[in-house]
């Protein structure tokens, strides 16, 4: 029963972190209201991690490499997450970044040497594959004043960003940080970063007080990006990553119901098929290999599953060394 509200809280929460992301947009400018969403995390999670006693104190050369984290998951990625949810509904950002699972094949493939397997590969075309269905009203009658298609220009790139970070996540440095110091690190260095960009391309920072804003950006910050992240881990550790790496498989559903609700979305014959071939790409891709349930079986670890593991505002592969994280959530 633990392990059934453990996931159903995750998706939950992360599903609706992208319809959350609307009330961000408007009187202040989307890089400021990244910088303040993962400064915030980041000052949370560490004092979780003080709390805990987390060791925080790493060398120079690790500070480097939570520098370039924080820049591409919490940073740069979230930046385009938030100019892409200008155009579309949350749902369908939703769904589109979902192709991240595709753009950390294709790393993984690249720049770790990991073979893809047919299943994979299948899952990958059907994902793909959905994506386009989903927006096939917009392709098939493809204008270059389709704000649509901007949109989606633009959460593909936040999905390759993201997906890089996650490479950066396989470095054999990171398996020696417990998450929590990772985590907490890449974010204040992520929403660094975000504050001086903002600072220099937007002006000095905008504060919005309005009730909407404020309380977006309080889920965003403690729901989405830091409880979710300790249920998630607690839900690795009792479960295994194999199973609750599905909850990425649910985010994006949960966003679609949720953009159907709130905000008009209209469904149509090829977008049911399109979050179909959706679910099921990423239900191929994140099935477990052989490699993976025969560790379930031996109880042996192969990564990070212990508590130890890397996880943040999304859901991440921690078990798998060579294998880049898979961060899908807002």
């Amino acid at each position: 029963m633990v392990n059934a509200l453990l996931f159903v809280a995750c998706s939950l929460i992360w599903g609706s972190t992208w319809y959350a992301i609307e009330f961000q947009l408007g009187a202040v400018p989307q890089a400021w209201s990244v910088a303040y969403r993962f400064a915030g995390a980041g000052l949370i999670l560490m004092g979780v991690c003080l709390a805990r006693r987390v060791r925080l104190t790493w060398r120079p050369a690790d500070h480097a490499l939570f520098a370039a984290v924080g820049l591409f998951l919490f940073s740069a990625n979230y930046l385009f997450v938030y100019l892409g949810t200008g155009y579309l509904t949350s749902g369908l950002v939703a769904v589109a970044f979902s192709a991240l699972s595709v753009f950390n094949l294709v790393n993984g493939r690249l720049y770790l040497g990991q073979r893809i397997s047919g299943a994979t590969a299948a899952g990958a075309g059907a994902g793909l594959g959905g994506v386009v269905l989903l927006f096939w009203r917009e392709v098939s009658t493809f204008s270059l004043a389709d704000d649509t298609l901007v949109g989606l220009a633009l959460i593909l790139v936040a999905g390759y960003l993201a997906s890089t970070g996650n490479t950066l996540l396989a470095a054999e440095r990171t398996r020696r940080v417990p998450g929590l110091a990772l985590n907490a690190w890449a974010m204040l260095y992520g929403g660094g970063a975000m504050a001086l960009a903002a600072l220099i391309w937007k002006g000095p920072p905008v504060i919005d007080t309005s009730p909407a804003y404020l309380l977006s950006y309080a889920y965003l910050v403690i729901a989405g990006s830091v409880l979710t992240f300790t249920m998630y881990l607690v839900l690795v550790q009792r479960e295994g990553l194999a199973r609750a790496g599905y909850v990425a498989v649910m985010t994006p559903l949960v966003a679609l119901l949720i953009s159907t609700l709130f905000e008009d979305y209209t469904w149509h014959a090829t977008g049911f098929a399109g979050i179909a071939l959706v679910l099921l790409g990423n239900l191929l891709i994140k099935r477990p290999t052989r490699r993976l349930r025969q560790t379930r079986n031996t109880g042996q670890s192969t990564g990070r599953e212990n508590g130890a593991g890397g996880g943040g505002t999304t859901p991440a592969p921690l078990a798998n060394p060579a294998a880049p994280k898979d961060r899908q959530a807002p």
